[in-house]
């Protein structure tokens, strides 16, 4: 039997089509600019390298202190459509600006603020999954996100792609050309979110208090209390922290990588085109396969798929090789953020949805700090940007011992 979407389900995954396409440009035309920027102030290619993961360490650790406080005071009454809609704003305000910037430090600084109010909005969003659909759908409902969200960012990445790669040949200056490319993502990003704003009504909530603040940091209090008694949701979120650690890691960082190894920067946009494409049918299949088996046997198939590509970094040294990596991460991607995204919101309260995704980013894009730090850290120690990104494969395997001994608890939980 074909699934099919309601209304207000359609117009929560239309919201994940219009975000990736802010997502695809930071994982590529993003670096990219940035490296042209740097090497006109003479900052080598592995600086070049360490400063991209930095800048993206700072936002993702500032999203992770926030997340929580954020998520509790969503969890209030008629308050999470107004922080997520504040949030996106502010997100899509600062994709603007970065296409009118020449320097490199200004650049990063802006680029934290605009991949901080995208971070932030997707907390809002995953706990509004809670509210417009049913737990039997959220796998389904979840895929579907992703799925449509990879094949739907290409469409404002190839107009911008054929802007900035064609632009210059019909005497538009390579300035110009970012601006507009900023401006058709942010703006997609945008009319993307309109019909989901309109539509949303908030189901689980507690109640306005006469503090929102303050009623906001006790029920956060009462969480973090919760949480340590919830065994099986604290063994899958430290799980979850290491393992997306590394998946959000490669997102961020895959195209600074191809570029420090002085690939072709035309092969790399485009194999990364293939990543979205091929990730596309790859989560639809991966959603009906998990009707017919359980999302834990999926996970664990991603997540060991992942330990082997980051082993096999430590050998990438080609075009043809990265175009590779790129087909093997698109088969994956999409699929365990999907699914872990909907294995959590089953196992949490949905009145709290707020709060427990906002530590959940914690774990997820607020952990990757640790793997782009890392991976920094490693290539400048070094001298091997090979060996900073196949370091990664430690992040996958823990993380693998970690979710295979929660699922185990929580299956011992509903046995109970």
């Amino acid at each position: 039997m074909k699934f099919k979407l309601t209304s207000l389900e359609k117009k929560w995954v239309l919201y994940d089509v219009g975000n990736s396409a802010f997502t695809m440009m930071v994982s590529t035309i993003f670096p990219i600019y940035f490296n042209s920027l740097a090497e006109s102030a003479g900052i080598s290619d592995v600086n070049y390298l360490a400063y991209w993961g930095y800048a993206t360490s700072v936002c993702t650790l500032i999203v992770a202190l926030l997340g929580p406080t954020l998520g509790a005071v969503a969890d209030t009454k008629n308050f999470k459509k107004i922080v997520f809609s504040v949030a996106m704003g502010v997100g899509v305000f600062g994709c603007i600006l970065l296409g009118f910037l020449s320097s490199w430090l200004w650049f990063l600084g802006i680029f934290v603020l605009a991949k901080t109010g995208y971070s932030a909005s997707l907390i809002f969003y995953d706990a509004m999954l809670t509210d417009v659909t049913e737990p039997d759908r959220m796998d389904s409902v979840s895929s579907h996100g992703y799925a449509w969200g990879y094949i739907g960012s290409c469409i404002p990445f190839v107009i911008c792609l054929g802007i900035v790669l064609g632009g210059p040949s019909l005497g538009l200056d390579m300035q110009l050309c970012m601006i507009l490319a900023f401006i058709i993502t942010a703006l997609w990003w945008l009319m993307s979110s309109v019909p989901l704003l309109k539509s949303y009504k908030q189901k689980y909530y507690s109640e306005t208090g006469a503090h929102v603040v303050r009623d906001s940091f006790k029920r956060l209090g009462k969480t973090f209390v919760e949480l340590a008694k919830e065994k099986h949701i604290f063994v899958f979120l430290l799980a979850f922290f290491f393992y997306i650690d590394g998946v959000y890691t490669v997102i961020d960082m895959a195209t600074a990588y191809g570029q420090a190894l002085g690939l072709d920067s035309t092969g790399l946009l485009l194999a990364l085109l293939v990543t979205q494409i091929v990730a596309f049918p790859s989560v639809l299949i991966f959603s009906r396969l998990v009707k017919k088996s359980r999302p834990e046997t999926i996970i664990t198939i991603c997540i060991a798929a992942y330990f082997c590509i980051a082993v096999y970094a430590y050998w990438l040294d080609t075009q043809f090789d990265f175009w590779l990596l790129a087909i093997l991460v698109g088969m994956f991607q999409g699929t365990i953020q999907a699914l872990s995204r909907s294995y959590f919101a089953r196992i949490i309260p949905a009145e709290k949805s707020g709060e427990f995704f906002g530590i959940y980013d914690i774990c997820g894009k607020g952990a990757s700090v640790i793997g782009t730090a890392l991976v920094s850290f490693l290539s400048q120690a070094t001298g091997s940007i090979n060996i900073g990104v196949s370091a990664l494969s430690v992040m996958f395997l823990i993380g693998l011992v970690l979710f295979r001994y929660s699922a185990k608890l929580n299956r011992g939980d509903k046995n109970a």
